[in-house]
């Protein structure tokens, strides 16, 4: 296959393609208390050492736990904190984390926090108000003072609270997945209650950029009522293999992996479709587009384990080649639910305890990781004579000296090899993750799927079957 790679610079790729998603998740997982250090109060350093590695450039608080949250439960001396009910996942959560102890989170790792305020509950009374005399409902001055709490430097609260420097939290959703329950708020509501919200937050700090939900076919009148206000529309995709009999289940697809692998190879074609409907609605409103969550969605153990084998993997690249490709308009994405100790779609499993082993990435964190350290700030052009079944994406640096490529190889059993051809090539490194579809990681091989470097000879490159790998090519 020959590769001809245009080097003018098209649009700025955001770098918040590679967001994580951070959500205490209860009795489901146990996520957020699964990295916190109670007993010194801070986050396990091995965490911190291997969130850096998987280099995430956003983290979001929030999710369905937004929609019964008050934050100032978890704010000030730990004393005085007040655990609450996590109504979805069940079980308690001790609010020891809370606004000041994520933001520090955002500060180690160096990702800018995206922040989900608690809109009236989505609508949803029976979060709202769970049982007599319990009061879950989320108000707009409560979100206004979230705001002024994290950003305003002369704010009462928090100083009263030690902490004399803002949080300087810029980006914030208002609501989660709202459309999703036909018991919470309907599209008019749901827009005019944005409204509401985005005009108190914004007289709390005019600088913060705003999110607010336009899934479930609700894009347009959210941009036509409350567009005004936010910049981003946002929309989740959880999927599965978008084909009928799907394998995908239990441990259905250790059965027969070249049927396992024809369905995760096609997983990216829903993604495809749904950012293609969210562009059509939101783009004639100038509109950018926010995918806040995304992962497999399918039955099994924890989510089903075979989100930890390659197959999985190189599907998840072949998302990650979709978003790129829609990078015109696309500002924020994650693939992932980041770390705890069980669910499959994290992007980094804990041991339990902490303190014992190490943290290691899921296939879905490794391909993050690898994309994520080796892209360039403008998308590039390019054609080939053959595609060959290999997804391609293409980008350069800032200072057009360094061309970068995201290859898929879609064939699990045929290497590919790719002819490069771009102006004033001097040398080529290949970052690389190749093994069989089948083999899964655990905690007894945690570098499975570690990247390996390769110095290209010439400007040949053969990508492996089931390879995925990020080429530089450093310009004369």
């Amino acid at each position: 296959m020959k590769l001809y790679i245009d080097t003018t610079p098209k649009h700025a790729i955001s770098p918040y393609l590679f967001m994580q998603f951070a959500e205490p998740l209860g009795t489901a997982d146990s996520s957020v208390d699964a990295g916190w250090d109670y007993l010194n109060e801070c986050w396990h350093p091995k965490l911190i050492a291997k969130i850096r590695e998987l280099g995430p450039t956003m983290i979001r608080w929030g999710g369905c736990f937004a929609s019964y949250y008050h934050w100032k439960e978890a704010v000030g001396p730990r004393e005085s904190r007040i655990p609450m009910h996590n109504l979805c996942w069940d079980g308690m959560f001790s609010n020891q984390v809370g606004t000041h102890e994520f933001a520090d989170l955002c500060r180690q790792v160096n990702a800018e926090p995206l922040m989900v305020v608690n809109m009236e509950s989505d609508g949803r009374m029976h979060w709202a108000y769970p049982r007599p005399g319990m009061d879950r409902l989320g108000t707009a001055d409560e979100a206004a003072a979230w705001i002024r709490y994290a950003n305003d430097p002369d704010d009462p609260l928090r100083l009263s609270h030690g902490v004399r420097e803002p949080y300087n939290i810029r980006w914030w959703q208002i609501g989660n997945e709202t459309s999703y329950d036909k018991n919470g708020f309907d599209c008019e509501t749901a827009s005019r209650k944005t409204v509401e919200f985005a005009e108190k937050m914004r007289q709390a700090d005019p600088s913060v950029h705003l999110i607010a939900w336009g899934d479930s076919g609700w894009a347009e009148t959210m941009c036509s009522r409350a567009g005004e206000y936010v910049e981003h529309i946002a929309f989740h995709h959880h999927f599965g293999s978008g084909l009928p009999d799907s394998p995908l289940y239990g441990t259905e697809y250790r059965r027969d992996p070249d049927l396992t692998w024809h369905h995760m190879m096609n997983a990216c074609k829903s993604l495809e479709k749904r950012i293609g409907d969210m562009r059509r609605a939101a783009a004639p409103f100038g509109k950018r587009l926010a995918m806040t969550e995304g992962h497999y969605a399918i039955p099994g153990r924890n989510r089903c384990e075979v989100l930890s084998s390659w197959a999985a993997g190189v599907s998840y690249a072949r998302c990650l080649s979709v978003i790129e490709k829609a990078s015109d308009i696309l500002d924020i994405a994650t693939l992932a639910d980041f770390f705890g100790n069980r669910w499959q779609v994290n992007a980094l499993i804990m041991p339990t305890p902490a303190r014992d082993g190490h943290p290691y990435l899921q296939p879905v964190g490794q391909v993050m990781k690898l994309y994520r350290h080796h892209i360039g700030t403008r998308a590039l052009d390019w054609h080939t004579d053959d595609g060959c079944g290999v997804d391609i994406n293409a980008s350069i640096s800032d200072d057009g000296k360094t061309v970068y490529l995201h290859l898929v190889n879609t064939d699990r059993s045929r290497s590919v090899s790719v002819d490069l051809n771009a102006p004033y090539m001097n040398r080529v490194t290949a970052f690389e993750i190749a093994r069989d579809s089948t083999e899964e990681i655990t905690q007894m091989n945690p570098a499975l799927f570690d990247p390996q470097v390769k110095k290209v000879e010439g400007f040949t490159y053969t990508l492996p079957a089931a390879g995925v790998a990020a080429l530089e090519i450093c310009l004369n």
